[in-house]
């Protein structure tokens, strides 16, 4: 009897080591698992999860934008006063709502070449007013003219031609036409061929931007949705040195398994150039928990403050000897015309370049860029790129509508806020089919090795606790 006791005793202890080595066992094959269909679902190839997200994006991608409109044009023009601003938005676009085009395979190299076209949909119910709605911004082709004609002959000749068009440094547009393009009446009078139509984003509707070539990741994950060639080039040549390497994905997916000492990197089109973002907080977006990277202050900063933005620097003059921070300059991807981006309201710029500004409230919380990333798969399930489309003005003589300038000015003209949200089903099934599948692998092992643990104690116990009473 005593020996049955025993071995009763002896083989439940047995069993629940059994069951807690098993949960022991169970963590590094379950992780070599999910590590095994993490990789196999990122792969950028028919059939797999990422494939089917990365082809059409599986949100609503909105861009917002807010237009500066200027109070005081006359006083500007003729006294060189502080340019009073109001904002004036959101006036809401859907984009990136068509599917990647001509997407080629290459099984040899492992790339993936497409093409992104560009199409916007104005969204009333997310706007404040409609594309009619008017404005006093500046005028883009008469503040180009010294930048792009700094012969003062050439410029005697379409000073001419800026009057005899009633054309002044400031004018009224509508949001479309702002945004997308009018039919400039200066430019139109220039006697000789040359593009009419003038806009911020023009042209935009019905174009496609590319090609792009990225990696598939099939050989090495690591490199997943990392751009190989933009436009068949690795490096963008209107950058000198290292600063014009094309690096990083386009921000919509990343290698998987991201840790929170990495920098990711993604490049855009739209501002020529690559950027990086850090990692800032750990939140739980609709019940999944990602990692918010966000975009540092020194991506804008001086080469004094940053020293790998020396060749960001272009020009000496404006910049007073690169010793500016917060603007960068890309007038040479816009074909010369005097086009420079910052963060919404000159955040984190330094401070002379907004004095001559009025109406300006820069705001971390709402005017900073993030992405949120999901760890595990590296996709990006929420983020908000904002940036600020600014202007540089500069004093003409020879132009009677910018002669009574004493200054420079960096005239904003809007800012934008692109951004997306995972939906709430595509989250439920994300939760399901990914997070959902590990929290269960997870809470399986811990329970596994609790509840043998447990078993194992409580066996010993009563073993130790019988021997010591037959002792006796």
């Amino acid at each position: 009897m005593g020996c049955d006791r025993n071995c009763g005793l002896i083989t439940g202890a047995v069993i629940g080591a059994v069951v807690a080595l098993f949960g022991g066992i169970l963590m590094p094959v379950g992780d070599m698992l999910i590590e095994k269909t993490v990789k196999k679902e990122s792969v950028l190839e028919e059939g797999t999860i990422a494939f089917k997200n990365w082809v059409k994006a599986g949100a609503n991608v909105y861009r917002q934008f807010w237009i500066f409109d200027v109070q005081n044009p006359d006083e500007v023009a003729l006294n060189s006063s502080k340019i009073k601003v109001k904002q004036r938005g959101p006036y809401t676009y859907r984009v990136r709502y068509l599917a990647k085009d001509i997407i080629t395979q290459d099984s040899k190299t492992h790339t993936v070449s497409f093409l992104r076209p560009k199409g916007a949909i104005f969204e009333p119910s997310l706007s404040v007013g409609t594309e009619n709605d008017t404005f006093t911004v500046l005028n883009l082709a008469v503040a180009a003219t010294p930048h792009l004609y700094p012969s003062t002959f050439v410029q005697i000749i379409l000073n001419v031609l800026i009057k005899n068009s009633n054309s002044f440094m400031f004018q009224k547009r509508t949001l479309k036409e702002l945004l997308w393009g009018y039919k400039d009446p200066f430019l139109s009078l220039v006697p000789y061929s040359i593009p009419t139509t003038v806009g911020v984003f023009y042209p935009y509707n019905n174009t496609t931007d590319g090609v792009y070539k990225v990696f598939s990741g099939k050989d090495d994950i690591s490199k997943v949705a990392r751009i190989d060639t933009y436009k068949g080039k690795k490096h963008l040549s209107y950058w000198p040195s290292y600063c014009g390497m094309i690096n990083g994905t386009d921000g919509a997916t990343f290698p998987p398994f991201i840790e929170k000492t990495q920098v990711l990197r993604f490049f855009s089109a739209d501002i020529c150039r690559s950027f990086y973002a850090v990692f800032g907080a750990e939140i739980n977006l609709k019940g999944i928990p990602v990692y918010r990277f966000v975009l540092p202050s020194r991506v804008f900063a001086s080469p004094l403050q940053n020293p790998d933005n020396h060749c960001f620097c272009t020009e000496k003059i404006i910049s007073k000897d690169c010793t500016l921070y917060g603007v960068l300059d890309i007038s040479k991807c816009k074909e010369g015309r005097p086009v420079y981006i910052s963060l919404p309201h000159f955040l984190h710029a330094s401070p002379e370049i907004a004095e001559p500004i009025e109406g300006l409230s820069p705001n971390e919380e709402e005017h900073s860029t993030y992405l949120d990333v999901e760890p595990i798969t590296g996709f990006t399930l929420q983020f908000a790129q904002r940036l600020q489309i600014n202007m540089l003005v500069k004093p003409a003589k020879n132009i009677v509508a910018l002669k009574g300038l004493k200054h420079n000015y960096l005239v904003p003209i809007l800012w934008l806020n692109e951004t997306a949200t995972i939906g709430d089903e595509k989250a439920e099934m994300f939760k399901n089919q990914v997070t959902g599948k590990i929290n269960l692998l997870a809470l399986i092992e811990m329970i596994l090795m609790s509840v043998g643990a447990v078993i194992f104690i409580a066996f010993t116990i009563s073993y130790c606790a019988c021997r010591l009473k037959n002792a006796k």
